[in-house]
């Protein structure tokens, strides 16, 4: 193990156990409760200002509670209101104050009339659920789309895998507040972590207590209350069901389970593009094991199970919204101008496009040397390649947003949460503690 990766861990450690982790609960909730105060000021967004006005209160909650449990601790060490178990009940009442009662309240408000209570995103995988029930594909064509209101044409694409129209699918048969695609991405990113949190505390992985229970729990955290998660939740979501369900087959693959591994990233591929990379990772750790292609075969049958429908019905629909469209070549241009390296020198450079591709070219086949050379072959490794892979990803395409930050940042917390503990048998791989 190298003296660098050591020290960054150990620096993560001690601020992640200081207090027994409650001194990083505090920061967390105070420095969102900030973060969502000042959106709620400042956002040119509505949804994002109506979030920010309830998610601040939400925070706050949680921030004056932590600091109750800091003091409590101070007193008393050994309190079980200041332990493990009360700091997942107060991250649960944090994630329902800060996503899930302004998502609803944005809910209602929208099914009452009010336009400004949903992001873009929201309508179109709405709209791509009532297209699947009537043509049997989520997709417009190209002339569909150029025969629109120039205003409109932008909602007419639908740049995601087919899978997620079923999201829209509640919508397509009632209009009521909890037919709202949100809802059903929230339902969704639910069930996925808490099937991951109970494959790593109770399916074999020695992750229940101290310390492994609390990175589980910081896990959690970092896809639920960081306010880059609960904003996109609460507002747009369609990333988070997609993140969920990539931490789950991370955690299947921490417990030993390839083939429930590459089921659930394969149901991440058949949502969003994003996830793939995610799964290119985990069939490469399944080699190491002598299960590539167990994993390979929901990881990749899934999202072709997918597309196969829409190939069928409509292909040239298909290549517009899922590969023209994302690659700038569609009628309109994504708004997803998020001021990143990428995006500024494709916008200010002579030849910037040209250059942030290669750029981007560039650090993929670092990564694809990489994983020639010293495959994954821990869970740990694994996340920790994805999280860093997609942060050079997101930081170097010319067109992306800040919110896609969500899943390196999400990865990169979860990877200490995959690492078991008490192991008789450990070495030092890949720079992180591998264990066999």
């Amino acid at each position: 193990m190298t003296a660098a990766p050591t020290a960054r861990r150990r620096g993560w450690q001690a601020l992640d156990s200081a207090a027994d982790g409650l001194a990083l609960d505090l920061g967390l909730y105070a420095a969102s409760a900030v973060f969502a105060a000042i959106t709620a000021a400042t956002s040119t967004l509505a949804p994002h200002r109506a979030w920010g006005s309830v998610a601040a209160i939400g925070y706050l909650v949680a921030a004056i509670a932590a600091t109750g449990q800091l003091l409590l601790r101070r007193r008393d060490p050994g309190s079980p209101l200041a332990g493990l178990r009360a700091r997942w009940a107060i991250t649960g009442l944090a994630w329902l104050g800060t996503t899930l009662v302004p998502l609803a309240w944005q809910s209602i408000e929208r099914a009452g009339g009010r336009t400004d209570r949903a992001q873009e995103e929201v309508l179109v995988v709405e709209e791509s659920g009532r297209r699947l029930v009537d043509t049997g594909t989520p997709y417009l064509g190209h002339d569909a789309i150029a025969a629109l209101p120039p205003g409109e044409q932008l909602l007419g694409y639908t740049p995601y895998q087919p899978g997620m129209a079923l999201f829209g699918l509640p919508r397509a048969a009632a209009d009521a507040w909890w037919t709202d695609a949100r809802v059903w991405f929230a339902v969704g990113t639910a069930l996925a972590l808490a099937l991951a949190v109970r494959a790593l505390t109770r399916g074999g992985h020695p992750a229940s207590g101290q310390p492994a229970g609390a990175a589980v729990l910081r896990g959690v955290q970092a896809a639920t209350v960081l306010p880059v998660c609960a904003l996109t939740l609460a507002t747009g979501g369609d990333d988070l069901p997609v993140l969920a369900l990539c931490l789950l087959a991370l955690a299947l693959a921490a417990t030993g389970r390839p083939v429930p591994a590459g089921i659930a990233v394969g149901l991440a591929g058949a949502l969003k593009l994003f996830a793939w990379p995610v799964a290119l990772v985990l069939i490469i750790w399944g080699m190491t094991r002598r299960a590539g292609l167990r994993v390979a075969a929901g990881a990749l049958g899934l999202p072709a199970a997918a597309l196969l429908p829409a190939l069928l019905v409509d292909r040239d629909a298909l290549v517009e919204n899922v590969l023209r469209f994302p690659l700038g070549h569609g009628l309109v241009t994504s708004p997803a101008q998020s001021p990143f390296p990428g995006h500024l020198i494709a916008t200010t450079l002579p030849a910037g496009r040209a250059v942030a591709v290669a750029l981007l070219l560039a650090a993929g086949l670092t990564i694809a040397v990489r994983l020639a050379r010293r495959p994954p072959r821990t869970a740990v490794s694994a996340a920790l390649i994805c999280g860093y892979g997609l942060l050079a990803a997101i930081l170097l395409m010319p067109t992306t947003r800040f919110g896609y930050l969500l899943y390196p940042l999400a990865l990169l917390v979860w990877a200490p949460a995959l690492r078991p503990t008490g192991s008789a048998n450990c070495r030092a791989e890949d720079g992180d503690t591998a264990y066999t």
